[in-house]
């Protein structure tokens, strides 16, 4: 049974993170597919700023769209989750681009930024705390 009083723990945040990132590369692969027609030889450079960008910009847009829309991405709903701003409410575009950002930062740094949750009173990671928005139990609404 879930205890809807107590924060979601860092096992479930990383469950909906690797949930989350199988459906991101199906959608970059996609993303990727629709550019290659465009493309030189249909081959991308590895190096090519452009295609990381846009990359970057697919990403983005694939997270923000679910957290503002409607809070939940595929790993949020599999795990009873969602992100919500300060008031319940869902996300705005801003929050979604501090939170996106802040999110790769605490990966980056060998998992810091999700790991301070263990540390910090409210149980919150550094994309929660930069962004003004949390995860909450979808059935505690």
């Amino acid at each position: 049974m879930i205890d809807f009083n107590k924060p979601p723990s860092v096992f479930r945040r990383l469950a909906v993170i690797v949930y989350d990132l199988i459906l991101l590369v199906a959608v970059l692969f996609a993303a990727t597919l629709l550019l290659l027609p465009f493309q030189p030889s249909h081959l991308f450079q590895p190096s090519s700023w452009i295609y990381r960008v846009y990359l970057f910009f697919i990403s983005f847009l694939f997270y923000a769209w679910f957290w503002t829309t409607g809070g939940q991405t595929l790993g949020l709903v599999a795990w009873k989750l969602r992100v919500v701003n300060e008031n319940g409410g869902n996300i705005s575009w801003k929050q979604s681009l501090i939170r996106f950002i802040t999110a790769i930062f605490s990966c980056g740094v060998c998992g810091l930024g999700i790991v301070w949750m263990l540390f910090n009173k409210e149980h919150l990671a550094w994309h929660d705390i930069t962004s003004k928005s949390h995860l909450q139990w979808k059935d505690a609404d």
